[in-house]
């Protein structure tokens, strides 16, 4: 009768560590998804003039920083994550890369080509 009592009472003591184990494995993986869905703070710039962005359409989710004035906009960009470029062919948008990369900006920084390429999540 005693060793019954042991089996049972050793059956009882792995059911409840596996089951405190399984607990644990879901909370970290609560903790990863958690993780995983920090925001990035990121911008859309597109480096065309102010006549092609009024006149050859834009994405709504961009902001206008012409090339010719992108110089002056750096130290604002420098609060974002990332920074996606575009203009009309990824030309202009690759010397505003270089601009920014030059200026010390560190982070992510993507020359998406064509303004058109642009996709605007509406959260």
């Amino acid at each position: 009768m005693i060793k019954i009592k042991l089996i049972i009472s050793a059956i009882m003591f792995v059911l409840l560590l596996t089951q405190c184990n399984s607990q644990t494995k879901k909370t970290s993986i609560m903790e990863t998804t958690n993780e995983k869905q920090t925001a990035t703070k990121e911008i859309i710039v597109d480096v065309r003039t102010v006549e092609e962005w009024n006149d050859d359409g834009h994405a709504d989710c961009s902001v206008n920083y012409p090339l010719d004035q992108f110089a002056g906009k750096i130290e604002e960009l420098k609060q974002y994550d990332k920074v996606i470029l575009v203009c009309r062919s990824g030309n202009r948008a690759g010397i505003a890369k270089s601009q920014l990369v030059s200026a010390g900006y560190t982070k992510e920084v993507e020359n998406l080509g064509p303004w058109q390429n642009v996709t605007c999540n509406t959260k």
